[in-house]
């Protein structure tokens, strides 16, 4: 156990003695990893992390995990055995043993399996369970100077592969296999073997879908190309997106959209500032894209913060009042999509101070010319 992650579960009981809760109740995910240190499998076996009022843990995990649960909290296991029916009673007798069978247990709802609700229902049939996604979400916003560093490291890496691939766009690859070299380069260049997503690699019309799937479609002469990628290290994660044309030029519709999207990135950027509402940021691209006559193009939000997930507050969409704050990491992704012909995204990730945005992504928002 480490003082760093004492430190947040000690945080974490302030807040929910602030918020009126009893304890925080979580499936393995990245708060947990956030609060425990340590990136529990989650599999048929249930696992939950526990974290009550009065600062008090526990881990109630399989017996196989045992030795790391007890390796980042020495006291307050609760290992049982692989009999299913054994699950029920080890839920049980941690609950009652941190005097939570009633009261207010907080649950991240998009995370905790229905598995582990049923089984903290039973073990304490008297309590309410909540939601405690925006607790959870208000700790992990802000970045410690190690979590900035572990980004700045992911991003170097995301970046290095781009540059690795860049000689290997030739005519005939296919989305597939180009995801795949990228995935190699990415590890190679020491990105954790489980990256933030699964490259997206489109080719011509394809991009024109803001989460297409790579696929077979090959590369042909004068195709533009959208590629969006991250690295992990040390659990943290980059999220950037470029653009690359098989070609020496660049169609005017097609540059005149790039442009406009640079613009909207920019005035993002101004707007991005502490103390403004994350919503600000996303209407000054939205705002930017419309004088173009582009606002019907735009359709999705501005960006997303990152850090342990690769989505995670704040999100930048439409009317969110959410404060920013210093300290916090986000993408600014503006995008226009033309169905049937192409799509344009740049995705620069920015880390918010009080003197305004750091952008730590340093590739330059240019469509790379592939073609002399």
């Amino acid at each position: 156990m480490t003082p760093r992650y004492a430190q947040r579960r000690a945080r974490v009981a302030d807040a929910l003695r602030q918020e009126g809760l009893d304890a925080l109740a979580l499936n393995p995910g990245p708060a947990l990893t956030y609060l425990f240190g340590h990136r529990f499998l989650l599999l048929e076996r249930p696992i939950l992390g526990i974290i009550t009022r009065e600062g008090r843990s526990a881990l109630i995990v399989p017996e196989l995990e045992r030795a790391a649960a007890t390796r980042v909290l020495p006291d307050g296991v609760y290992a049982y055995p692989d009999d299913p029916d054994q699950w029920a009673p080890a839920v049980t007798r941690a609950l009652r043993e941190l005097g939570l069978t009633q009261g207010r247990i907080g649950i991240e709802p998009n995370r905790l399996r229905v598995q582990e609700l049923w089984l903290l229902q039973q073990a304490a049939p008297a309590a309410r369970i909540v939601d405690a996604g925006p607790l959870l979400a208000e700790q992990r916003a802000v970045k410690d100077p190690e979590e900035l560093a572990a980004i700045r490291r992911a991003v170097a890496v995301a970046e290095a592969a781009w540059r690795d691939l860049l000689p290997q766009w030739q005519p005939g690859v296919t989305e597939a296999e180009m995801a795949r070299r990228l995935t190699v380069a990415l590890l190679a260049l020491g990105s954790q073997t489980e990256l933030p997503f699964e490259p997206i690699i489109a080719f011509g019309e394809h991009a024109a879908e803001p989460h297409a799937q790579p696929g077979e479609r090959v590369l042909v002469e004068g195709d533009l190309i959208l590629v969006d990628w991250g690295a992990r290290v040390d659990g943290y994660v980059s999220d950037m997106t470029r653009l690359a044309i098989l070609s020496s030029t660049v169609p005017e519709d097609l540059a005149h959209a790039a442009t406009a999207v640079q613009d909207a990135v920019n005035a993002a950027l101004r707007a991005a500032r502490v103390g403004a509402p994350a919503g600000a940021v996303d209407q000054a691209a939205r705002a930017t894209l419309a004088a173009q006559g582009l606002a019907d193009a735009f359709i999705h939000r501005t960006g997303h913060g990152l850090g342990l997930d690769v989505h995670e507050p704040p999100y930048l969409y439409e009317g969110n009042e959410r404060a920013l704050q210093a300290r916090m990491v986000f993408t600014i992704e503006p995008g226009v999509y033309l169905p049937g012909r192409w799509g344009v995204r740049w995705e620069h990730m920015v880390h918010l101070t009080d003197e305004g945005p750091e952008v730590l992504t340093q590739l330059p928002l240019d469509i790379v010319r592939l073609r002399a």
